[in-house]
């Protein structure tokens, strides 16, 4: 529910923030439902993610000053709220010349996006991924950051009423190949190897029959990342595709990527200014959004568990 509380008072440490915009991921609603790895003690404030402006700073506070932009550098920081007191080393500062909802939506998708593609194969201009729901957050961000390191995409989406639209969409973020889930079983794919290699690299956000097919196209010793479950089914691996391909099944979760690098500020430092920069060139854009005003958090949360929603839900503080 909506509700009132008291600010918290701004220690030495501190950075009092007002909160601009929140996505609702479906980490957060994991969250809500008690089923992700990482719950918050009750009561709670909703949200893993999020823009903010700092107001003002505690005495220590170095890094941070009124009018700067931040970002939850943490898990659960509970951003759906206009207003919240934080410890300094929480935040992470970004450009606040970048669009807000592109900040707003920062600190989880592109950073997995951009990991995933970096830190599993060495790729380089040329080679190609596939990755199945495309048009999911992470989807969107590893379109546009592998299309700008020259890197070809083979998309995959679940078959829909409006699939030519989307299929546009994809094309318009500098996809290569969008393809239908059922289309990974059939002889067209021959086409689409005839101009741009194999892929070394296989993202997973589904699992199921989809990883199944899509794991066929991999090339001897790829590897497949699995980053998301959202088939809730399990994946199924031919024993043929580990003997005779030698293929890696590796996982992702960027909350585990952080705390593995808690004291290598440099990596974060680097993939952040990347990213940030990907955004002022006009290379990374915000997924698709819909924004919804604080008090109409219900219909919002509504829409966010619904299929095929292409459109990621905006909570405006």
């Amino acid at each position: 529910r909506l509700k009132d509380i008291e600010l918290a008072k701004l220690g030495d440490s501190d950075v009092h923030v007002k909160m601009l915009a929140a996505p609702i991921n479906p980490a957060d609603i994991n969250m809500i439902q008690g089923t992700y790895p990482i719950l918050s003690p009750l009561p709670a404030v909703g949200g893993n993610e999020g823009v903010g402006e700092v107001l003002e700073v505690g005495r220590r506070v170095a890094a941070l000053k009124p009018g700067d932009w931040v970002i939850p550098g943490t898990n659960a920081l509970g951003t759906w709220r206009t207003q919240g007191v934080f410890p300094e080393e929480t935040l992470l500062k970004v450009p606040s010349d970048i669009p807000v909802l592109c900040a707003a939506t920062l600190s989880v998708n592109p950073c997995t996006a951009f990991r995933i593609l970096a830190d599993f194969e060495t790729l380089a201009p040329g080679d190609s991924v596939i990755q199945n729901a495309a048009n999911s957050g992470v989807g969107q961000a590893v379109i546009q950051i592998a299309k700008a390191s020259g890197i070809k995409t083979i998309n995959v989406v679940r078959d829909r009423p409006d699939l030519p639209k989307l299929v546009e969409r994809l094309m318009a973020l500098g996809a290569d190949h969008v393809i239908t889930e059922e289309m990974l079983r059939k002889p067209e794919m021959k086409e689409i190897f005839k101009s741009i290699p194999k892929p070394r690299l296989a993202l997973n956000c589904v699992g199921g029959k989809s990883t199944t097919e899509m794991l066929r196209h991999l090339q001897p010793k790829g590897t497949m990342v699995t980053y998301g479950g959202m088939a809730k089914q399990p994946l199924m691996v031919p024993v043929s595709a580990f003997i005779f391909r030698d293929v890696r099944l590796r996982g992702f979760w960027i909350t585990q990527w952080r705390k593995d690098h808690a004291r290598d500020q440099e990596s974060l430092t680097t993939m952040m200014d990347t990213l940030c920069q990907l955004i002022q060139r006009g290379q990374l854009t915000a997924p698709v959004c819909t924004e919804v005003p604080l008090q109409d958090y219900k219909a919002a949360l509504e829409n966010a568990m619904k299929p095929f929603i292409s459109s990621k839900q905006i909570l405006l503080l």
